[in-house]
């Protein structure tokens, strides 16, 4: 009997590198900066299922991109998929992938789209913070400064599509936040658990592997969920 479950494993699977500190990506910045701190100083290999769930979204971003480039949508114009950027700022570089450039024929207006898969759109309200963050530091680097998040629902395909406007006072932070991370990384010093300081965002300890090792480091407190 042919076992795809573990066939599905074997062919996502890829050996994890550690990460090389000064080299950073726009998708770490909008989480909690302990979370990321202990991924470059404690590596962990990525679990089968987490993988899974990002070759779905994988699967998901292709046909967005077929759907964009479609004769039968004659509206837009996909100009650019995966387009890759670096960035140099101090000693530290920033790179990562914009998932679309698209152009409305209409105005002529370029406007960066990028596309995140989720569960249930239904409990989408808005714009996830974090998300917006990636989009907000594309916008600046691109000087494309109309940007949209697409979020498809793996079930069904149904989506909703929120308007980010750009801001280069919010860029900024971004960035510094990619300098502190920086300087906290080389000291070898963890950042403070920021995700714990709110209960809008301690949700994200729900989902952390290194929740055990953050809780252990520093016990929930009146600061400190």
């Amino acid at each position: 009997m042919i076992d795809f479950d573990k066939m599905i494993d074997n062919h996502l699977y890829k050996e994890n590198k550690p990460k090389e500190i000064g080299r950073y990506y726009p998708s770490q910045i909008g989480s909690c900066l302990r979370k990321v701190w202990y991924s470059y100083k404690f590596p962990m290999e990525t679990s089968p299922e987490l993988v899974k769930i990002f070759e779905l979204g994988n699967i998901l971003h292709d046909f967005v991109v077929k759907v964009l480039q479609s004769e039968k949508n004659p509206d837009v114009e996909l100009v650019s998929t995966e387009l890759p950027f670096k960035q140099e700022y101090d000693d530290f570089l920033v790179s990562g992938r914009i998932d679309n450039i698209i152009i409305v024929k209409a105005s002529g207006k370029s406007i960066l789209v990028e596309v995140k898969s989720t569960g249930n759109v239904d409990f989408v309200e808005d714009a996830m913070p974090h998300n917006v963050v990636q989009l907000q530091l594309y916008m600046h680097v691109t000087g494309i400064h109309n940007g949209i998040l697409l979020y498809v629902d793996k079930r069904n395909l149904k989506s909703k599509v929120f308007s980010v406007p750009y801001s280069e006072e919010e860029a900024v932070k971004i960035i510094n936040r990619f300098r502190a991370l920086h300087k906290f990384l080389k000291a070898g010093v963890p950042p403070d658990p920021e995700a714990r300081e709110d209960k809008k965002t301690v949700w994200m300890c729900k989902y952390c592997e290194y929740r055990d090792k953050c809780y252990g480091e520093i016990p929930t407190s009146a600061k400190w969920l």
